[in-house]
């Protein structure tokens, strides 16, 4: 569910996925987009596509990554294809992830940032992971 740009999660959710959830609501509001942002270290002013994602993933929230990772690197993580709560697709320039159903990104956001969205057309040319489990 989407409510003023933030997602809930559901109450059947896995722990992992609402942390993901509510570690991404942090940066959604206010953080701006930038090239590189977020991949030193999970706290940043700004995020990129795989900065947003290593957030929501990493160590701030679903603890499935332990650093944050560029987008090509998330094309070789986890497992192939869709998961069934949390799904990353990635290719060598851009990636987001879509979690419990609603897409993660910083190209649905009109340059402004990181944001949510219902919008689930997926492109071409990325590759489809998803964390064991999940």
């Amino acid at each position: 569910k989407l409510v003023r740009g933030k997602a809930i999660p559901p109450e059947s959710a896995p722990w992992r996925v609402k942390r993901a959830i509510r570690a991404a609501n942090r940066i959604v509001a206010g953080k701006p987009y930038c090239y590189g942002g977020g991949h030193a270290r999970w706290r940043s002013g700004c995020y990129d596509c795989s900065g947003t994602v290593s957030y929501a993933l990493g160590g701030p929230g679903a603890r499935l990554i332990d650093s944050p990772m560029p987008s090509g690197s998330f094309m070789r993580w986890g497992q192939r294809g869709k998961g069934r709560w949390i799904t990353v697709y990635a290719n060598g320039g851009h990636m987001y992830a879509v979690i419990a159903g609603l897409r993660l990104d910083t190209s649905q956001t009109a340059g402004a940032g990181p944001g949510w969205s219902r919008a689930n057309v997926h492109q071409r040319g990325f590759r489809v992971r998803h964390p064991r489990g999940l």
